[in-house]
């Protein structure tokens, strides 16, 4: 039985979910891409799960640890991917764009559906703000969606702001909020308060059994 927090790595890649798993939309260039910021974006090479594997490593050997990957009883339950703006290339095309050079990008904040609602979502970015500011960087932004629209590969903004997240640019549909890791709202500091945390958590957590 295994409950617990990971690195995203080449290794853990593949428990991701599968449409996240080939989902390129913020890892490659505008230009590799005629669809929407709400799309999920196109390999340009025409293998997303390729390139997907492609970024991991390069950021991984570039700039560290780009993202957390929670399991309960060994099933992924959700998982947060953040990386610096350079290894970000969708951020430059939104209108609320582009990221600070100080902050980290949040990308994507994935929870699958058995664990919905249970706060997983806030967890998994406390755990990347934590990660983030033990590494010394400033601040965490988001791409937030407005519309709240399903499917999306852009958060609701809703959700980033109920985490303490401060507008810096709006925009009607894709604001872009930011965080300063200087002072987390709410979450305690050190290290050992966020391993803490998810402790209780993944300690307290049940699977949804669905017929």
């Amino acid at each position: 039985m295994s409950r617990r927090m990971g690195n995203l790595t080449l290794d853990t890649l593949d428990d991701l979910p599968r449409s996240c798993r080939s989902c390129v939309f913020w890892e490659l260039s505008p230009d590799c891409s005629t669809s929407q910021p709400r799309s999920p974006g196109r390999s340009c090479a025409g293998d997303p799960g390729l390139d997907k594997e492609a970024w991991v490593s390069k950021t991984l050997l570039e700039w560290g640890s780009c993202g957390r990957v929670a399991y309960v009883d060994d099933m992924p339950a959700g998982f947060v991917t953040y990386a610096a703006p350079q290894h970000v290339p969708r951020a430059s095309e939104f209108p609320s764009g582009p990221a600070s050079a100080d902050a980290a990008v949040l990308m994507t904040a994935h929870v699958v559906p058995a664990f919905a609602s249970t706060g997983l979502g806030r967890l998994l970015v406390q755990a990347a703000a934590h990660d983030l500011s033990k590494r010394g960087v400033r601040a965490l932004e988001v791409f937030g969606d407005a519309r709240g629209e399903p499917g999306a590969c852009v958060a609701p903004a809703d959700f980033f702001r109920s985490l303490g997240f401060k507008t810096v640019r709006a925009h009607p549909h894709y604001p872009r909020l930011r965080m300063e890791l200087r002072h987390l709202p709410g979450w305690g500091e050190g290290a050992g308060t966020i391993d803490a945390e998810v402790e209780r958590w993944l300690a307290s957590v049940t699977i949804v059994q669905r017929a």
